[in-house]
Formats: structure tokens, C-alpha cells, sequence
């Protein structure tokens, strides 16, 4: 997939934009303060992990359920301004009669620009513009106290539950793994959803999709500067590890310089699951409020870890929606580890063992 020249114009537009959109949004806070009168954020539902472990499928299973909100593509890129953004399009943009398009992961996730899509992290970037440099720890906690973010990130989430006429806001973002417990502090109900997959399986499709983007990025060299704007940094081109610890810093980025890969993603998936379980085992309190989900048991019964999802997040399907596409559209993936040599596998249960072994993980050389 190549950029179509609109959605690039329009993102750059965004950009030049800069801190006019600010501006543009607390015009439309005015202008909508009536409708965000009556709306309140009650009990958000905070999907969150590494990138390729199923967070985008339980997003678009939980935005089936009753009263969820959630962002859209369409709301991108002009997401601090959604009521206008979305009133012009509804007017003014061509629709096209094209029915869903298998998304660039080329995955067989088929989307519409009304589909449900992780758009939180150009809001956090925004503010807090180090959250992606590769010499800086990116977790957040309890002691971070940003009035600015935290009123426009609020009003923010009350637009879009006033916007898609909901009651609970629904996101998926996968480096809100890093901010559980400054959220925690900032929705004191809310919940996190954390999924988790089989860290061979899941460091290959991670390489795999490393690969398709940087192979895009050469084919067209615009494709890093749109992902940086959606605040994609996963893979690709534009590419930055996720920093827990500030002993570990340049320690995946090491492993990717050097070529390796499989060993610098296995050190992030260690990074990032090791940090999850030390928040559950430190707050008994947020560990209530944590639910970690197994990509493997989705796959394999996924009528009951779906329920299991609903009772953790106290979401409803009374119409039994969510629950049938569940059970439809929730399949093993089509590519499998097996394609990755011994040394690779090798590679990353040196870095993942222990931390694997925590959720019931063995190695399998």
C-alpha cells in the first residue's frame, strides 16, 4: 500500500498546523460545551500492549458491546477537533463505494473509516514530545502532574463518548502499557486489558512487520512521516524501542543495530511483560484492575476469553453481537513461527525465559 497524496496533504496540513490545533480545539470545547455538559468518563476500558499481540482484534470485539465509544480512522488526522472534523467529512469528503480494505499490515484485519483504530498516542505526543526519544525512560506514574494534558486529554475523551453517543470510552493504545498507573491515577475505575502471545510467535510477526514497513518506506518515502504523525513507532523505517528501565537503555536498539532483529524485539517483549507483572505484584489495588489475556486462548476458545473480558470490564452485549463476532471473525493467524531458524528461536528465549515463564510460557527450541 502506498500513501494516497490526500490522506499525506492532509497530515502535513495537520502538522504545520502545530499549536493552532489547540487552539481549534478549545474553540470547539466552546462551541460543544453544551453537549459535554451531561457527559462524564465512567470506568474507561484501556486496551494496551506490545503492538502485534491481539490488541487490535479485542478492540474491535469490545467496540461491538453496548454504549462503547471509540476513535475511528476517519477521526485522524484532525483528532483534537473530532465534532468538525467529523461534520466536514460527513458534508464534504467523497465517499468512496469501495466495501472494507484488508489494512497496510496486509494481516486480514479488513477496515472501513468507521472502523475502530488506536488514535490516543498524537494527543499524549502533543504534550509530553519526549515519549518516543530513544535516549529517554517512557513510563509514566502516579507522581506526573500535567493539569494541561490531563483537562485536554479529559475533555478530549468527553467529545468522543458526546461525539459516537456512548457511556464507557473504549482505546487501544499500545504504549499506554508504559502509563497504566498514571491512568490508574487519573480514572481511578478505570480497567486495562493487556493481551500476551507466545513470545516466538509474537517477536516473528513483529520482524515480519518490521520488514513489510521498512520494504514501504523505501517505496515510498513518505510513509515514516505519516506513521510518526499517527504516533506509530513499532516498525519500520521511523522505528524506536519502548524504554522501561533506565539500566536497559540502548539495549534492544543495540541488538537492531547489529542486525539482530529477533533478539532486540525478544528484549522488548521482555521489558514490556516483566513491567506488567512487577505493577500487579507491587498494587494489589491495580492488579484488580488489570486483566492480561493470552492471544493463544483468544484463538483457541474465544467465546469464553471474551466473556472472561466482559466480566472484567463490566461492558454488556446484551443484542450477543460482540459475542458472535467473536466466535467469527477470532482465528489462529495465518503466519506461523515456523519459518524461524534455530539460532533465532535460541536468540529469543535467552532474553524471555524467565518473564515468559511467569505467564505460563516454556520454551520450545
Amino acid at each position: 500500500m502506498i500513501l494516497r497524496d490526500q490522506d499525506f496533504r492532509l497530515v502535513t496540513l495537520s502538522r504545520r498546523l502545530g499549536a493552532l490545533n489547540r487552539v481549534l480545539a478549545d474553540l470547539e470545547t466552546d462551541f460543544v460545551a453544551q453537549r459535554l455538559e451531561s457527559v462524564s468518563i465512567e470506568r474507561p476500558v484501556f486496551v494496551t500492549g506490545l503492538a502485534r499481540s491481539g490488541t487490535t482484534i479485542l478492540l474491535t470485539l469490545l467496540s461491538q458491546t453496548d454504549g462503547v465509544a471509540t476513535h475511528r480512522y476517519r477521526d485522524f488526522p484532525f483528532l483534537e477537533i473530532p465534532f468538525l472534523w467529523n461534520w466536514f467529512q460527513d458534508r464534504f469528503a467523497s465517499q468512496s463505494a469501495s466495501g472494507p480494505q484488508e489494512r497496510i499490515h496486509a494481516d486480514r484485519i479488513r477496515i472501513t473509516p468507521d472502523s475502530p483504530e488506536a488514535f490516543e498516542e498524537p494527543l499524549w505526543q502533543s504534550h509530553f514530545d519526549w515519549l518516543h526519544d530513544p535516549l529517554r525512560v517512557h513510563v509514566l506514574d502516579e507522581t506526573v502532574t500535567r493539569p494541561d494534558f490531563e483537562d485536554a486529554f479529559c475533555t478530549h475523551l468527553r467529545k468522543i463518548l458526546a461525539l459516537r453517543g456512548g457511556q464507557r470510552y473504549l482505546s487501544k493504545a499500545n504504549y499506554n502499557v508504559t502509563r497504566i498507573r498514571y491512568l490508574a491515577k487519573l480514572f481511578p475505575d478505570a480497567r486495562f486489558i493487556v493481551p500476551i502471545r507466545e513470545p516466538v510467535a509474537h517477536v516473528h510477526s513483529l520482524v515480519r512487520q518490521h520488514r513489510r514497513f521498512s520494504r514501504l518506506a523505501e517505496e515510498d518515502a513518505r510513509v515514516p512521516e505519516y506513521l510518526r504523525a499517527a504516533g506509530h513507532y513499532e516498525f519500520g523505517a521511523q522505528r524506536v524501542p519502548i524504554n522501561v528501565r533506565a539500566e536497559e537503555l540502548g539495549g534492544i536498539e543495540a541488538a537492531w543495530n547489529d542486525g539482530d532483529d529477533y533478539r532486540g524485539y525478544a528484549r522488548q517483549w521482555a521489558a514490556i511483560y516483566r513491567h506488567v507483572d512487577e505493577l500487579r505484584a507491587s498494587r494489589p489495588d491495580l492488579a484488580e484492575r488489570i486483566t492480561i489475556i493470552r492471544y493463544e486462548d483468544l484463538c483457541s476458545e474465544p467465546r469464553r476469553a471474551f466473556g472472561k473480558l466482559l466480566a472484567a470490564t463490566q461492558l454488556a452485549d446484551r443484542t450477543g453481537r460482540a459475542f458472535a463476532a467473536a466466535n467469527a471473525v477470532v482465528a489462529p493467524p495465518a503466519e506461523r513461527a515456523n519459518g524461524v531458524t534455530g539460532p533465532e528461536r535460541r536468540a529469543v528465549w535467552d532474553e524471555v525465559a524467565a518473564v515468559a515463564a511467569v505467564y505460563g510460557y516454556e520454551p520450545r527450541l
